[in-house]
């Protein structure tokens, strides 16, 4: 069963990995809440499921992005993945290939871009922080660009990083690796703090520079306010991705199942919503894209899985995540992502 391969990815990294290192990947901000609240939040909804339909055949693809998947599960940008892996990003990037998934690549990727886009050999889109100095982002936004991204993801609930409950902010690392994906673009003897390196000053406007400056579309991730996604449209955005961070930024903030009926409300259809945070099941992602999301996220799991196994460990993760939301959506009487629509939330 998932719930069992996700346990069994979970303690093995553990064992396999330095308690800094998995404190960092699993912690979230001050009394981790929010980082608790994640998955019972998905849990705690209910659903109406259809009966005599012909579920002979169900068909989990759709298209995101403009990029058609063959299930609507991303990989979520999470920084540093050498601490799991000694390839780090390249690692999962191997993985995502070999499941047919979509991967959001990470500023804080410890890898060289270069590589991971020649690892993945397929679409991919890019997660950006915005830097105080922004001639490093747009010379990274650009190179993103140059490599073939379909899309950039503006990280927009991070102005700042929280403090951890461990007091992990960064994993230990060196100073190459901390700077893998940075460092072709940096003069020589540069040094860059990631912990004060980010931009507080970003606003709405910041999607439109990124979009002149790279000429793809921008999702904004880290929307919980249906206010803010219409602003994040109304400046430009192709979308938004529903998301607390997971839990490593503000605390007590709400759980993204419970933010994203008014996001996709305040949306209206003008632009693509997608979530993640607390996805750990197919029933999971049968939810949200019923509650009205594009897409989901996953970020720990894929963590875990890469610790625990390399790429064979995400990419047993990613078809496991498919299959299960195939099974999931045949009990609900859903043989399409067409199919899967609010009908199938219990109300109250």
């Amino acid at each position: 069963m998932l719930a069992e391969l996700l346990a069994r990815h979970e303690e093995t990294a553990r064992a396999r990995l330095d308690g800094h290192s998995y404190d960092y990947i699993a912690g979230g901000g001050a009394e981790e809440i929010s980082v608790r609240e994640a998955a019972a939040a998905w849990r705690r909804i209910r659903l109406r499921p259809r009966v005599l339909r012909d579920v002979t055949e169900v068909d989990t693809s759709c298209e995101v992005a403009g990029i058609r998947v063959s299930a609507p599960v991303l990989v979520a940008p999470t920084a540093f993945h050498a601490i799991a892996h000694p390839d780090g990003e390249v690692e999962t990037a191997r993985g995502v290939a070999a499941a047919g998934g979509l991967m959001i690549v990470a500023t804080r990727s410890n890898a060289d871009l270069d590589a991971v886009v020649a690892a993945l050999g397929s679409p991919w889109l890019f997660q950006v922080y915005v830097m105080r100095d922004r001639d490093i982002t747009a010379s990274l936004v650009e190179r993103a660009a140059r490599l073939g991204a379909r899309a950039l993801v503006l990280t927009g609930d991070a102005p700042v990083l929280s403090r951890r409950r461990h007091g992990h902010i960064l994993p230990p690392l060196t100073e190459d690796q901390y700077l893998g994906n940075l460092r072709p673009l940096l003069k020589p003897g540069t040094r860059i703090s990631w912990d004060t390196a980010q931009d507080p000053s970003i606003t709405f406007e910041t999607i439109g520079w990124l979009r002149e400056l790279s000429g793809l579309p921008v999702y904004v991730k880290g929307v919980l306010r249906g206010d803010d996604a219409a602003a994040c449209l109304d400046a430009g955005a192709a979308g938004v991705v529903v998301s607390n961070h997971g839990g490593r930024q503000l605390d007590r903030a709400v759980a993204a199942a419970v933010a994203l009926p008014g996001v996709v409300a305040a949306v209206g259809g003008r632009g693509e919503v997608l979530v993640d945070g607390g996805i750990r099941s197919g029933i999971d992602i049968l939810i949200a894209l019923a509650m009205g999301a594009r897409a989901v996220l996953v970020g720990r799991p894929v963590s875990w899985a890469l610790a625990s196994d390399g790429a064979a460990g995400v990419q047993q993760l990613l078809d496991a995540l498919r299959d299960d939301l195939r099974e999931a959506m045949a009990l609900a009487g859903a043989r399409a992502i067409a199919d899967v629509d609010r009908s199938l939330v219990a109300s109250g």
